[in-house]
């Protein structure tokens, strides 16, 4: 009998980095969907025309902003500099 103890090498856990994009990846998506939920509710206020326009413009700017991020997370650095 010997005391060796074999070692096995055990495999490696995946990055977590790749989860963290995941993540928030997913979150994005959460926020966009919910951001043109709420431009189509923005749109239908009963308030001036004016003021439903302005907050419509400004929801639908935060949605490209969104979209802008998941492109920079799916492309890499290259995708914010344009």
């Amino acid at each position: 009998m010997s005391n060796v103890i074999p070692f096995r090498s055990r495999p490696s856990p995946p990055a977590p980095a790749v989860h963290d994009v995941v993540a928030v990846a997913d979150d994005l998506f959460a926020v966009l969907e919910h951001l043109q939920a709420v431009g189509v509710r923005a749109a239908a206020m009963n308030r001036p025309r004016r003021e439903v326009e302005s907050t419509v413009r400004n929801l639908l700017d935060a949605v490209t902003a969104v979209e802008r991020a998941l492109d920079c997370i799916g492309e890499g650095d290259e995708a914010g500099q344009a």
